[in-house]
């Protein structure tokens, strides 16, 4: 044991609670969503709002199964692809949509994020977004909403 000292069983448990915390800190966030993200009761008009959207697209899911996330008090959030207002996304068998606290009640980025999650896929054909469901900024307004 040349070469090797012993510390103080007092310095190692002093030691210890701060190597927890600094364990935890290089956690990855749960299931990668975005920072400050708080999971929520989706609001009644959800249910009404995820109808339209099956309706639009003729595209048939369980959208109850959703687990919806907000982001207080933000317009945007930073994600790896940029700044985003609504974020869907998959983590095994569990759809979850993150929306910025600003637009939680916006019908056009809630629809166009369930959109994302009866195609379980990411990407925007124009067919279903634009077309038939008028689920982008250029096409919400101009058609009315439908």
């Amino acid at each position: 044991m040349s070469g090797f000292r012993r510390l103080p069983l007092a310095a190692l448990l002093i030691g210890l609670p701060g190597l927890g915390s600094g364990c935890a800190s290089l956690a990855p966030s749960e299931g990668g969503l975005p920072l400050g993200a708080v999971q929520i009761s989706p609001p009644a008009v959800y249910q009404d709002w995820a109808q339209r959207t099956r309706a639009c697209s003729g595209l048939e899911g369980d959208l109850s199964t959703v687990q919806f996330y907000v982001i207080p008090g933000v317009q945007t959030f930073s994600t790896k692809d940029g700044d985003k207002v609504g974020l869907w996304s998959r983590e095994g068998r569990t759809d979850r949509i993150v929306i910025a606290g600003d637009y939680e009640n916006h019908e056009m980025v809630v629809r166009h994020e369930m959109l994302h999650a009866l195609l379980k896929q990411e990407g925007h054909p124009a067919d279903l977004f634009a077309n038939r469901c008028h689920l982008t900024w250029e096409t919400w307004n101009s058609a009315g909403a439908d």
